[in-house]
C-alpha cells in the first residue's frame, strides 16, 4: 500500500549528525511518533524553556500524528523561520515539512509557498528533494496550474523515482493533460510498484477508459475493489464499474 506523502513526510526526523543515547530531541520525536499526546506535551514543555527549532519540530510531528494538521503547519513554519535566522542547514526540511501539513490541510496556497521557501533553500537533496518537487506539483495542481505541475513531477521523478506515489501522480496529471502516452506509461511504472494498491488500479482503470479498453478499465476497476472496498479509490472504482451494468429490459 502507498503510504501518503502527508503522513511519510510529516513523520521524518530532520538529518543531522548523530546524537547521543538519551539525547532530548530524539526522545521528543520518538514520542511524538509513537505516543503522540504525549509527544506534543514534552515538546510544549521544552519550547516553553527554550528548546528552539528542535521543540517545535518535535511539536509538529507531535500534532501531525494527531491530524491537527493546520496546528502542525504552523509549527514547522515557526522551525524554519528560526532556522533560517540561524542559518540552520537543515532549514529546507523545516519547510517541507510545513509545506506537506499545509497540503494536509487542504491549504494548498500555504504549501506553494512553504514548498517554494524549501527548494529555494538549496538545502535538500535526493529523495527529499523529489519530494519536494511531488508536493509542490500537488499544490500547483489544486490550484489549476498543470503544465507547472508537469515540470515539478518530471523534477521529483529524476530524485523519487522510485516512489510508486510519483508515478501514479504523473500518470493522473498525464491523464487530465490528455497525454494518453505518458498516462500509459506512467502508470505502468506505477503499477510495476504498486499493483496491490487500490489507488493505482484505479488510475489504471480510468485511463484504460479513457482510451477505450474497455476490458482493462473493468478488470483494473476490480482490482481495486477488491483490494479496497472501504477506501475511497475502492468505491470511486465501483461507481466507475457502474457504467458496464446491463440495464435492466422491462
Amino acid at each position: 500500500m502507498i503510504i501518503p506523502i502527508v503522513f511519510a513526510a510529516a513523520l521524518q526526523a530532520v538529518a543531522g549528525p548523530p546524537a547521543p543515547a538519551g539525547d532530548r530531541y530524539h526522545r521528543c520525536l520518538a514520542a511524538a511518533t509513537q505516543r503522540p499526546a504525549e509527544g506534543e506535551s514534552e515538546a510544549t514543555r521544552w519550547k516553553a524553556v527554550g528548546g528552539g527549532v528542535q521543540a517545535r519540530q518535535c511539536l509538529g510531528v507531535a500534532l501531525a500524528n494527531q491530524q491537527h494538521w493546520m496546528s502542525a503547519a504552523e509549527e514547522f513554519e515557526g522551525a524554519a523561520s528560526d532556522a533560517h535566522a540561524a542559518r540552520d542547514p537543515d532549514v529546507g526540511s523545516y519547510w517541507a515539512q510545513a509545506g506537506n501539513a499545509w497540503l494536509a490541510a487542504g491549504e494548498a496556497v500555504k504549501a506553494q509557498h512553504a514548498l517554494d521557501a524549501a527548494l529555494a533553500s538549496g538545502t535538500l537533496s535526493g529523495l527529499h528533494l523529489g519530494e519536494a518537487h511531488l508536493d509542490r506539483a500537488r499544490a500547483l495542481v489544486a490550484a489549476g496550474a498543470l503544465a507547472p505541475a508537469r515540470t515539478d513531477i518530471d523534477a521529483a521523478l529524476a530524485d523519487a523515482g522510485d516512489d510508486p506515489l510519483a508515478w501514479l501522480l504523473s500518470a493522473t496529471l498525464a491523464r487530465r493533460m490528455n497525454d494518453w502516452p505518458r498516462a500509459k506509461h506512467d502508470i505502468g511504472e506505477a503499477l510495476s510498484r504498486a499493483a496491490d494498491d487500490a489507488s493505482v488500479q484505479l488510475e489504471a482503470g480510468n485511463i484504460a477508459a479513457a482510451t477505450g479498453d474497455e476490458e482493462a478499465a473493468k478488470g483494473a476497476w476490480d482490482q481495486a475493489m477488491r483490494i479496497g472496498p472501504e477506501t475511497a479509490a475502492g468505491r470511486a472504482a465501483g461507481v466507475a464499474l457502474q457504467q458496464f451494468t446491463p440495464t435492466p429490459q422491462r
